[in-house]
């Protein structure tokens, strides 16, 4: 493989949350690693949907265990684009090998060198594939060359202890194995999705879930373009890995998808199915089927997969019972990935013992797959706190996620106010041009080493409500939310088009405006809106953050026309924001501490 192809699948994979190095090379047999744990190469021909994959493996099992003397194994596989051989992917083989667990790294369907369709960890395909693996370390079934596991601790025969981790791509298979197979017994997802709808074309108003949103058409391109350019970084591609010309390496209803969002039109019909099948594929539409305990692990750095995505799926575990706990670390897709802060865990290293979050793998793993009771796993709740210096304090804890609890006005002179009585009647407006006109991101930027501007929205377009400066230090915990009534005749005229696409779209969100008039976008977070109805006040939940507004510094609510990493209005759509005392936006903020 040349240089730059190299250079270029890593920086992808990096992208879609394998965090890559150099492959591994491994020989053909068993290989000794000094002496900790030998690492064997295997082939499991599997059954998934309708098809048969060969599923490209490595075996990690520890010195000493053997039929005599069992151990709990640990199953995981790679984020999209990666493989078994990935740094990230095979240092968490690696490490459990080296706490004692039997450890079993695969290739997803349709990466590395294993057979298979792309079809988005869809239960029904990837989910039953892991459980034929499970059946190997259950010793029910042996690998293509006959190799058994006859030394995983089981539960029954046939059943093994066995816990799931991994991320991004990598995360959402864990909870599609789970919903299908129970034998499962402990979950740690990180940086992953609860539903691709709100994931690639999200729509932020409370309620709309029916309702098309904003596509996200850098993140969702993308992925694409890693799914449909394989045969430049895997030579010599396993047939069943080749769909159509118009459709090469996904499943068809993806690759649908993704035309039809990309193509800017949202027809009733074609829309709703294809939109309902990336909900079925997503953990939203199967979390009920999910019994295993599940350690949830989420980026404030993420505009892929927000911190909401995390806190939803950790809602519906703890709401029907399922043991859950929920963290929300620094690292995502949008930063520190491969560069995790201080003391943070980082999955290539393998620092567990040594960063707050592997802590909490290592008791959650030691409780539910070694059966210790006495060991317990933290919080419910924890967050990390980046104005913290002290690696050793930079997480706080809490029995659950906070609720929102301080209320400001906009008023119609621009200002955030924390009464009503101190709103100003005034009437403001903006209009989108044709192009986009505001900036948050460039999704890719990071992936490929290009520089980020920092975000913008150019004036006529927009409209922001500005705070007076803190008197004291305000610490927001959790997801904003903003109840707005906006009047645009044009948007009105079109909603009801038959098209979703013709329904007013904008986007919302907080800026965090110093003594100096620098304004920062935290993580580059927005929420954008197709609004359901502008007849009516509607209701916008903001992606969650863990942020300190510092003392002098000002809250600024912004609502904006566009956005270049999502598709946006069809059409010139005015929209004018009036605001009287008795009614007008408010926000809410989830504040900690005061």
């Amino acid at each position: 493989m040349s240089r730059r192809v190299s250079r270029s699948r890593t920086a992808l994979a990096a992208l879609l949350g394998a965090a890559l190095t150099a492959p591994l090379t491994l020989t053909a047999g068993p290989a000794q690693a000094g002496g900790r744990y030998t690492v064997t190469p295997l082939t499991f021909t599997v059954r998934a949907g309708d098809r048969r994959c060969a599923v490209d493996a490595n075996l990690y099992r520890p010195a000493g265990v053997d039929h005599a003397h069992p151990a709990a194994a640990v199953l995981t596989t790679n984020g999209f684009g990666g493989s078994k051989s990935d740094g990230s992917t095979d240092a968490i083989g690696k490490a459990f090998a080296e706490r004692g667990y039997v450890s079993l790294v695969y290739s997803g369907l349709g990466f590395g060198h294993s057979g298979c369709l792309i079809s988005l960890d869809d239960p029904g395909i990837d989910g039953e594939a892991a459980s034929r693996l499970v059946d190997f370390l259950g010793g029910t079934r042996p690998a293509d060359d006959g190799t058994r596991a006859d030394f995983v601790t089981l539960d029954a025969p046939g059943d093994p202890r066995v816990g799931m981790i991994g991320g991004s791509y990598g995360g959402a298979i864990q909870l599609a194995t789970a919903s299908v197979d129970h034998r499962v017994d402990a979950l740690v997802p990180l940086i992953t999705w609860n539903d691709l709808v709100y994931s690639l074309d999200p729509n932020n108003a409370v309620g709309a879930r029916d309702v098309p949103g904003a596509f996200k058409w850098q993140w969702t391109n993308g992925f694409y373009l890693v799914g449909e350019s394989q045969p430049l970084t895997t030579p010599s591609l396993d047939p069943s890995r080749i769909n159509s010309l118009a459709c090469l390496h996904f499943v068809r209803d993806a690759c649908d998808t993704v035309h039809t969002l990309d193509s800017g039109s949202y027809p009733a019909g074609r829309t709703g199915r294809l939109l309902a099948y990336a909900r079925s594929v997503s953990p939203a539409s199967y979390l009920s089927r999910v019994q295993a305990p599940t350690l949830l692990v989420q980026g404030q750095a993420d505009t892929l997969f927000n911190l909401n995505e995390a806190t939803a799926s950790y809602r519906t575990l703890r709401a029907q019972g399922t043991p859950a706990a929920l963290i929300w670390q620094s690292w995502g897709h949008s930063g520190g990935l491969t560069d995790p802060a201080a003391g943070e865990l980082n999955l290539t290293q393998g620092n567990l013992e040594s960063s707050y979050v592997g802590r909490r793998i290592l008791a959650w793993f030691h409780r539910y797959l070694n059966k210790d009771r006495s060991t317990r796993t933290g919080p419910a709740f924890a967050y990390y706190r980046d104005w913290i210096t002290d690696p050793d304090r930079t997480y706080a804890t809490a029995d659950r996620v906070p609720a929102l609890s301080r209320t400001l006005y906009l008023s119609g002179d621009g200002t955030l106010v924390d009464t009503r009585a101190k709103v100003v009647r005034g009437s403001r407006g903006y209009t989108n041009w044709l192009v986009p006109t505001s900036h948050s991101e460039s999704s890719l930027a990071g992936a490929v080493g290009v520089p980020d501007p920092a975000p913008y929205d150019t004036k006529g377009t927009y409209l922001a409500w500005t705070g007076a400066p803190l008197t004291g230090n305000l610490d927001v915990v959790g997801a904003p939310q903003v109840t707005l009534r906006v009047v645009s005749p044009k948007a009105e005229r079109t909603q009801h088009s038959g098209d979703a696409a013709d329904r007013l779209v904008l986007f919302a969100k907080l800026y965090d405006v110093a003594p100096d008039g620098t304004r920062m976008l935290v993580h580059r977070l927005v929420a954008p809106v197709r609004v359901p109805d502008v007849t009516r006040s509607f209701t916008v939940t903001l992606p969650g953050i863990v942020h300190r507004y510092a003392a002098g510094h000002r809250l600024r609510f912004v609502i904006a026309a566009s956005d270049d990493a999502y598709f946006g209005n069809r059409g010139i759509k005015p929209v004018t924001v009036v605001s009287a005392p008795g009614d007008t936006g408010v926000l809410r903020l989830p504040v900690v501490g005061g």
